[in-house]
């Protein structure tokens, strides 16, 4: 561990170039940057962290690592460190480097070189998981012909589709009982139980569609998933150094120039005037080279492709089940909708009754009221005379409340 923390550890202090023109003034005021300079890189999150390094035979070592010697290390810049940051929320992300691939997906971040994974230490489940099932798996299948960046890789891609395939199962066995007793009886408990789900329900399923589409975009890409294979372009670089392409170009000229020579004009004429052809030769080997590239990395990355494919396809099947958990979900409020609007046509044609018959109840008691009255009429000269106007009123008031019936169900207002 001491020598892996002396490899990779680099300390923050540097040494500050002072001024000596300005006397002892100018000297205080570049310290005083100096200190100033170093607590500032101290609060902008240049400390170091906890990480775990897993080699290709499975052997993991905990080190403590800052940004900057991972940023010297792979080549990677401020800004995809930052992707690894707990401290903020990034969508799922995989970014190929030239060399390290950078991994975002939920709680696995990591850094994927040629020769090693620098997993980010955390106390989250799925870090032990991926940390002992990688190492599981590089000791045990030694003879696999992918490379090691591809393997681990695979085992993130695989981590995250299994728990995001798990919590959806997970959901699904929460959610259809409390719909299906919701589209029974109605309460405010079941639909309060209902919005929690289906605000959860969205959470995921943005987390699955960002996973989708982020493996979509890797290929479609052929640059990007080009980008990913550092094994060949480690290989491609030992094979073909830049000193081979310098001495390609100073042969095919067919001269050596010596360095101690001295420049005459005629020589100086004749190398312009060879500028032209040996851009042209540049420009016939750079057409035959992309093309022949071209067929490389057709080859190159079939089996990232193949891979990326074959976890498409699980993480398509996840994203969906969830959306045919939500349309169940939209098919139960319909259905709850629908229900309450047949009760409330019910209400409406209880109230519509109700209407009816107080309509009647006001004209009986009007007549009821105008014969209450200190008036004279011949009907007071019969003893049973008001008893013959209440019948009267009564069925001439039960008459005009059938006809209202009647004429309801005519409009077809009421069922039948």
């Amino acid at each position: 561990m001491e020598e892996a923390q002396g490899q990779y550890y680099s300390s923050t202090q540097q040494e500050y170039a002072l001024p000596h023109d300005g006397g002892g003034r100018s000297q205080l005021n570049g310290q005083g940057n100096c200190g100033t300079g170093i607590i500032g890189l101290k609060k902008r999150g240049h400390g170091t962290r906890s990480w775990i390094k897993i080699d290709q035979d499975g052997n993991t070592q905990t080190v403590t690592l800052d940004k900057a010697t991972i940023m010297r290390h792979c080549s990677l810049p401020s800004r995809d460190l930052r992707l690894l940051d707990p401290m903020f929320i990034y969508p799922s992300t995989i970014l190929g480097r030239e060399k390290a691939i950078v991994v975002n997906l939920e709680q696995i971040r990591c850094i994927i070189t040629a020769d090693e994974v620098i997993l980010m230490n955390s106390l989250d489940g799925s870090v032990g998981q991926y940390r002992s099932e990688l190492c599981n798996r590089l000791q045990k299948e030694k003879a696999d012909d992918l490379p090691f960046e591809f393997r681990a890789l695979e085992m993130a891609l695989e981590l995250t589709c299994t728990s995001l395939d798990a919590q959806v199962k997970e959901l699904e066995m929460e959610i259809y009982p409390v719909l299906d007793e919701l589209a029974s009886s109605i309460s405010t408990l079941n639909l309060e139980r209902v919005r929690r789900f289906k605000g959860h329900l969205l959470a995921l399923t943005q987390r699955v569609q960002k996973v989708r589409d982020e493996i979509e975009h890797l290929m479609d890409d052929d640059g990007d998933m080009a980008e990913m294979c550092l094994t060949e372009k480690r290989r491609s670089s030992d094979m073909y150094p830049l000193n081979d392409c310098l001495n390609t170009l100073t042969s095919s000229s067919g001269k050596v120039i010596s360095k101690s020579a001295p420049n005459s004009p005629e020589r100086s004429i004749s190398g312009i005037q060879m500028l032209p052809r040996a851009f042209s030769i540049i420009g016939n080997s750079g057409k035959h080279g992309s093309s022949m590239g071209s067929s490389d990395d057709g080859e190159r990355i079939q089996p990232l492709e193949m891979l990326l494919e074959a976890y498409f396809i699980v993480i398509d099947n996840t994203l969906n089940s969830l959306l045919s958990l939500k349309e169940y979900i939209d098919d139960t409020e319909d259905f709850i909708n629908i229900k309450l609007g047949n009760i409330q046509n019910r209400l409406i044609q209880f109230e519509l009754l109700l209407t009816a018959a107080t309509l009647v109840a006001t004209v009986f008691a009007a007549v009821t009221a105008v014969f209450g009255m200190n008036f004279e009429t011949t009907v007071f000269d019969y003893p049973s005379g008001f008893h013959w106007v209440l019948v009267v009123t009564g069925i001439t008031c039960a008459s005009l409340y059938f006809s209202f019936l009647f004429y309801f169900k005519y409009k077809k207002v009421l069922p039948g």
